[in-house]
């Protein structure tokens, strides 16, 4: 199918997913370079730096809650890119002080937190029945291709013209604009059925487990893996850059192929040897450098930072499931909202917490407390069972 022949709603969401895909890719892969040349932040601070990142995502129930009262799924990833928009800008362009800094990053963190409760919703609600995991995937993909092209961009104007944090961030900026402006022009839910505010249920409990797991490894990553590289090994950002972009670029081919995945395995498989992947990705970090000599030991490193990236393709798997086991269509996008917030609410502060045993005890511990936390979640993850009516 050529891509004028999609439907309009399903063009304007892929086309949406890539450009948010380019802003939080620039993001992401700069903004420990940032953090650190810029601001001189260590890795105590880093963590530190976390708690308010991460705020938004503890609050993400009461605001999708909020929202939903007057605006659509689409609507809201709209307002969404908004805040990441002046987030970006506020980094680049706004933040002398560290408070700024704070900030600006949780107005940004306020936007991706707000995706997270809608973009599963919307892309369930675009995905013929049993294809879900497909279409999930799909767009994944068109996540990663904006991200190749963003982080791209950054790669060739950081070998260029040097760190240019200001132009990097109000680049991220305008890409987010763009993407505002496509979710709005999406006219799902348009009189159709209107998401429920809130949604606590126990019929959910394996799914809060699972999305409270999942963050405290995604907190650990997002803060520690690069920083492992950045502190440890001085890694510049033009490399780090790079290791997005080729990331992003397996991502292209990997998501839509792990959405089918998904579909033929089903949740349960798929998520527990997510947990064994991420359990080698942890003992690689932690030993790395102590078994392998130079640069290998760098490579590992390399390796293990693309393999957890491509991994977090998986977290569909928990919003395919959901969607198998919510009593009604309504409950799907508040229950991924009270997940964030449960997540955020057992994981928050672990971050702070892995910066002073970083500190105190090396890197190393971090990493292995990670790996603790993977072999948990593989058992969780055993727990899955979807009902016969419902599965694929």
């Amino acid at each position: 199918m050529r891509f004028a022949d999609i439907p309009r709603d399903l063009r304007n969401a892929l086309l949406a997913t890539l450009f948010f895909g380019a802003a939080s890719g620039i993001i992401v892969s700069v903004l420990n370079n940032y953090l650190s040349d810029v601001h001189g932040f260590g890795a105590a601070a880093r963590g530190w730096l976390e708690f308010p990142r991460e705020f938004p995502g503890f609050l993400i129930m009461f605001v999708a809650g909020a929202l939903l009262v007057l605006f659509s799924e689409t609507q809201m990833a709209s307002i969404a890119m908004l805040f990441t928009a002046v987030g970006a800008v506020g980094l680049g362009y706004l933040s002398p002080s560290t408070a700024a800094v704070v900030v600006f990053v949780t107005v940004w963190s306020l936007g991706d937190h707000i995706i997270f409760a809608v973009e599963g919703p919307i892309g369930l609600k675009l995905a013929a029945g049993g294809r879900e995991g497909r279409r999930l995937g799909q767009f994944g993909g068109a996540r990663n291709l904006g991200t190749i092209s963003g982080v791209g961009m950054i790669f060739v104007l950081a070998k260029l013209i040097g760190d240019r944090y200001d132009l990097f961030f109000a680049i991220a900026a305008a890409c987010a604009l763009v993407a505002c402006v496509f979710y709005a022009s999406i006219r799902l839910w348009r009189g159709g059925d209107r998401s429920r505010r809130l949604v606590f249920k126990r019929r959910y409990g394996l799914f809060y487990a699972i999305s409270a797991l999942f963050g405290i490894r995604k907190q650990l990553f997002l803060a520690f893996g690069a920083w492992v590289l950045v502190q440890t090994h001085g890694v510049p950002v033009s490399t780090i850059a790079l290791l997005y972009f080729a990331s992003a670029t397996l991502g292209v081919i990997v998501r839509p192929l792990m959405g089918e995945v998904i579909d033929w395995l089903g949740e349960r498989t798929v998520l527990a040897v997510d947990e064994l992947l991420l359990l080698a990705v942890c003992l690689t970090y932690a030993f790395a450098s102590d078994l392998l000599p130079e640069p290998l030991d760098l490579y590992a490193l390399y390796g293990a930072y693309i393999l957890d990236a491509v991994l977090f393709a998986l977290r569909v798997a928990r919003t395919t499931y959901l969607g198998k086991i919510a009593e009604h269509p309504a409950d799907i996008t508040p229950t991924i909202a009270t997940g964030i917030t449960i997540d955020h609410a057992v994981a928050m502060s672990l971050p702070v917490l892995s910066g002073y045993i970083w500190e105190a005890f090396g890197f190393r511990w971090v990493f292995l407390l990670a790996g603790a936390i993977a072999v948990v979640g593989f058992f969780v993850c055993l727990q899955i069972r979807i009902p016969e009516d419902r599965s694929n």
